[in-house]
Parts: structure tokens; sequence; C-alpha cells
């Protein structure tokens, strides 16, 4: 069987077609995973005092930035989540939801 110069090239296509559709679904799900960002007005209004650290990552997913101390049996401290455009900041004592804020950024 021989094989012509159009059919040689015809894996070479192929691949390059594997290629640019594996690169159209990466960029597809960067985008949905984009647009899906956890740090919202509605996700900050479901945040309520005394809601544990647990529920609050159950919520919003790990956080962007955290700390904390304990001293005499108390503990304390902070997280944020950090999205494009808006941040959600969370103030934590003994494992316990004690204050928040939300800040929207101004899209550029």
């Amino acid at each position: 069987m021989r094989q012509t110069a159009g059919q040689a090239s015809r894996p070479v296509e192929l691949g390059y077609i594997a290629v640019m559709r594996s690169l159209a679904a990466a960029f597809a799900l960067v985008l949905l995973l984009a647009a899906c960002s956890k740090v919202t007005q509605e996700n900050y209004a479901r945040i309520q005092d005394g809601m544990s650290e647990q529920e609050v990552i159950g919520l919003l997913g790990p956080a962007t930035e955290s700390g904390g101390m304990s001293l005499l049996g108390v503990s304390g401290g902070s997280a944020k989540w950090v999205a494009k455009d808006a941040v959600i900041s969370i103030q934590f004592v003994n494992g316990k939801v004690v204050g928040k804020s939300f800040t929207q950024q101004k899209a550029k």
C-alpha cells in the first residue's frame, strides 16, 4: 500500500485539531470557574455571627489569606477571601464568626 503526500499529513492535522480542542476546553473551564466565584454579596449575606469556621469554609472554600493566635485558652483569627472584584473578611473567636466585612472593587 502506497501513501500519498496528502495521507502522510493527515495524522499531523488530527493531532493539531486535538490540541486545539483541548486548549479550547481548558479555556472554557477557566472562564467558567472565574464566573463562579464564591466571593459574592449573596454568600456574604449567608454568613452569620456564631457560624463555625468550617461552615464558612464550606460556603466560600479555602481562604486566600488567614492568620490567628491563641492566648489563655482564647483563640482568635481572621481570614480573607479575595476574588477579582470583591473581598470578604471574617474575624473568628474560638472558631466562631464574630465580625465580617464585604468590599466590592470597582471595575477598571
